[in-house]
């Protein structure tokens, strides 16, 4: 009788495109010729290489050992613990290197920006960040960009610290000037536990020390995605159920105070579900993940909601990329299985994986 009783029904097509058996993997990037990079961040486990290339299966260090063997957190020829990959409208591969490996106050020299060529593998440019940008207590999350604005183009990053200030650090990556914006605006930091609760797998979502009591998560802006038009950036706190866009005008407008950059803040809403990565198409449309839900959502232009697909393997979906073959792609990393999160108990169950799944749209294009 009980194989009749009816059950909680997934939505949407997962594809496994790879397993991992090592570290815990959060970013994900795919080429226009559709290779595939990951980057592996040092909070504990075992890190071979922090960004590698997935390739027949294997995670080959990328682009080579050596920018994957730092001297120290203040290295600024190697890669220190790499939270975000990202592939830019020009196809080249950018590499967002948090200089805070187990979340250790930054050193100038560790934060910092990575231009690789993908025609010939090797690092084009390294923009290193001042510690008046990359502040001690900054942890850099996920970027984007848009390359139509200034000479070179511009980067957008989002500073989703658990102790210090919160933010958008813009990147002039001609010059490789970089500014704040945002600081500690009240629409980038995480949510007291008064107003936002989280749940995954049915538990609360705190940091559950070994010993100690429980205290909520304090992640601020995390998620980043640029709309198809380039007018708008999308970014959410890591606590919150709350989706906010500012101006890309006022965020890489120097000449405006704080102030004036803050005013063009929207509060787009309660999107349902709290979300780790976001992610945008050609089409006009957001990605949002869903940690709460097992669940990637899809905002459309007129701000409605749909849920693109929601299944039981979908454990923690941290960062997303649309990419070029109509497919977006999602790393499941079951972040919140950290000891971190379970009273100093690794809950996770190798392997993490990188699904995709069919959307029929292209990567936003912001090309000159």
């Amino acid at each position: 009788m009980s194989d009749q009783l009816t059950s909680d029904e997934s939505c949407g097509d997962l594809e496994v495109v790879g397993t991992f058996t090592g570290a815990m993997p959060t970013g994900v990037t795919v080429s226009r010729r559709g290779r595939i990079f990951v980057n592996f961040p040092r909070w504990g486990d075992d890190v071979a290489a922090t960004v590698a290339e997935l390739r027949d299966g294997t995670c080959q260090p990328y682009p080579d050992p050596a920018w994957n063997s730092p001297a120290g957190i203040d290295d600024a020829g190697a890669f220190v613990s790499v939270q975000s990959v990202v592939v830019d409208p020009a196809d080249r591969l950018w590499v967002l290197d948090t200089g805070s490996p187990m979340f250790q106050p930054t050193r100038t020299g560790g934060p910092k920006l990575v231009r690789i060529d993908l025609d010939t593998d090797t690092v084009a440019q390294t923009i290193v960040f001042p510690p008046d940008v990359a502040l001690p207590t900054t942890y850099l999350n996920d970027v984007r960009f848009d390359l139509r604005r200034g000479a070179a183009g511009t980067a957008f990053i989002t500073d989703s610290s658990g102790s210090g200030p919160n933010g958008i650090i813009v990147v002039d990556l001609a010059s490789g000037a970089a500014w704040r914006r945002l600081h500690d605006d009240p629409s980038t930091k995480a949510e007291p536990l008064a107003s936002f609760r989280p749940l995954v797998e049915g538990r609360p979502f705190l940091q559950r020390p070994a010993d100690g009591p429980p205290s909520p998560v304090t992640v601020g802006s995390d998620g980043i995605a640029i709309s198809a038009d380039g007018s708008r950036l999308f970014y959410c706190p890591l606590a919150s159920r709350r989706l906010y866009s500012v101006s890309v005008d006022a965020l890489a407008d120097r000449s405006l105070d704080d102030d004036q950059v803050t005013a063009t803040v929207r509060d787009e809403g309660d999107k349902g579900t709290a979300s780790d990565g976001l992610e945008s198409d050609d089409a006009g449309r957001i990605y949002l993940t869903g940690y709460e839900q097992n669940a990637i959502l899809r905002r459309h232009p007129d701000g409605g909601y749909d849920t693109l697909v929601r299944d039981p393997r979908l454990l923690w979906p941290d960062t997303m990329s649309v990419a070029a073959d109509g497919y977006l792609y999602v790393i499941a990393n079951q972040l919140h299985r950290q000891p971190t999160y379970s009273g100093g108990i690794d809950r996770r169950r190798k392997p993490y994986v990188l699904f995709r799944v069919r959307i029929d749209a292209g990567p936003v294009s912001l090309l000159p």
